[in-house]
């Protein structure tokens, strides 16, 4: 599947990304904040786009005008997420390379990646969570309409052995189509 929105192309990852996903996961301000670690090669950054980013519903966030994968986003529908969802609701997941932020790429993506899910998954909630701390993400999800739901504390962040603070919000299909309109 590939989604298209104004600047955006959001498509499987391939593994000719691999260097671009490393430029750009290899900074320390995205991974820890997502709970994942730094990439410390190419070689990473391609075993990622293997074994990770080769499942379904992962999409590649590709600058329409230069062609380059500059982050990512997913979905995990009912039992692949991380918070034990029905097979009707999915969780969200994104990140963005940091010369990036702050242009509104990652609400553009999200907001293909909702009516995807809704209009074509037929999906009845979307999740999303962040970490304590990840400001970036929390606006992005009350900017899409996420609602808080319920915080989690002492989450183990196996990736970086820690124990973390995870806060949960929800969007259903009716909320969401309410601000179709």
């Amino acid at each position: 599947m590939v989604l298209v929105t104004k600047r955006l192309i959001l498509r499987p990852w391939q593994e000719s990304d691999a260097e671009s996903l490393f430029k750009y996961a290899s900074s320390p301000k995205i991974g820890p904040s997502a709970g994942w670690p730094v990439h410390t090669s190419v070689e990473n950054s391609l075993d990622v786009i293997r074994n990770v980013f080769s499942s379904p519903e992962n999409y590649a966030i590709v600058l329409k005008e230069s062609g380059c994968a500059v982050g990512s986003i997913c979905i995990k529908i009912g039992k692949k997420s991380n918070i034990s969802l029905p097979d009707t609701e999915g969780e969200l997941g994104f990140w963005l390379g940091v010369p990036y932020w702050g242009q509104g790429l990652i609400p553009e993506a999200v907001n293909e990646i909702l009516r995807y899910a809704f209009e074509e998954l037929n999906l009845k909630k979307m999740w999303c969570a962040y970490f304590d701390g990840n400001i970036q993400s929390k606006r992005v999800q009350e900017k899409c309409g996420f609602q808080y739901q319920y915080t989690l504390e002492n989450v183990p962040c196996s990736q970086l052995n820690q124990l973390r603070t995870k806060h949960i919000n929800c969007l259903t299909k009716e909320q969401w189509l309410e601000r179709q309109n």
